[in-house]
């Protein structure tokens, strides 16, 4: 399996999310810990916030405690470790 650094990741999350319309917002907190990198915001009001990983590397306990806040308010979050997600990410909101 190649691995994919998180940098490059999120650059194609950025310019997939362009492509179709959308934004990728970094998300820099100096208040919370924890919070994903990025807000992704889709065409038609929709949005999903990404945690954007080096390939087979995993969120600290931090992360995971606020991934489940946020899924419990109703939000979505994505772990992304491959650009291939992205396109799987997308898909699921009708974007080809």
């Amino acid at each position: 399996m190649e691995v994919e650094s998180e940098k490059l990741i999120e650059r194609k999350l950025t310019a997939k999310l362009r492509e179709i319309g959308g934004w990728s917002i970094k998300i820099l907190s100096v208040h919370i810990n924890g919070l994903p990198d990025r807000l992704c915001l889709l065409p038609g009001g929709r949005l999903f916030f990404a945690e954007v990983k080096t390939t087979k590397k995993k969120p600290e306990k931090i992360q995971l405690h606020v991934h489940k806040r946020l899924r419990k308010l109703g939000f979505r979050v994505e772990v992304i470790d491959k650009s291939a997600q992205i396109f799987e990410i997308l898909k699921q909101y009708g974007f080809e």
